[in-house]
């Protein structure tokens, strides 16, 4: 349910985009963004540092697309919050030897580790693949094509990724507690 109270700034900017432009709904976007962390906040809920810094990357070049009158600057963000995410799966595991995924994941999935690893680099490699095809889809289609491909093509592939990931670790999954204890000593 929180998944889904998250794409409402994107759900609003496509709305104000079809009813007016990418200005007005660049505008309704931040607005929306900044609703959401304020209702989080009233209701208690965490705010996440990726909810901040989705808040603040849509409120930098959101405004930067809304004072310079150039889209370019909004479709230079979803490249860079995908970009980021690349990095910051890449760097924290080669860098810290720390695998975000399974540290975020690995209490629900006891997977081995060279599983955590292929599952990490995938990830790397979805975020990567969707900034770039971000960039060439901005710059060298039109503003309709951009910003239906931005909430309908990058929504559907990460629900996409999302479900051939978890059917490709599922054969790890241990099935019961004692497949559990055989998958945790055969990974020593």
């Amino acid at each position: 349910m929180v998944a889904f109270f998250e794409y409402i700034p994107l759900v609003v900017f496509f709305i104000f985009y079809k009813m007016f432009d990418v200005f007005i709904a660049t505008g309704a976007l931040i607005a929306t963004s900044a609703l959401h962390l304020i209702v989080m906040k009233a209701t208690g809920k965490p705010i996440l540092n990726r909810h901040w810094i989705f808040f603040g990357l849509i409120a930098v070049f959101g405004g930067l697309t809304i004072f310079f009158n150039n889209d370019a600057f909004l479709k230079w963000k979803v490249t860079i919050i995908n970009g980021l995410f690349g990095i910051a799966l890449l760097v924290s595991k080669y860098v810290f030897d720390k695998n975000l995924l399974q540290n975020l994941m690995g209490e629900q999935l006891p997977l081995p580790e060279k599983v955590w690893t292929k599952f990490n680099l995938a990830w790397v490699a979805f975020f990567f693949t969707c900034a770039l095809l971000n960039l060439y889809i901005a710059f060298n289609f039109d503003q309709e094509t951009w910003v239906n491909f931005k909430v309908f093509g990058l929504t559907g592939l990460t629900f996409l990724f999302t479900i051939v990931s978890i059917m490709s670790i599922y054969k790890y999954i241990p099935k019961d507690e004692e497949d559990n204890v055989k998958t945790i000593e055969n990974d020593k």
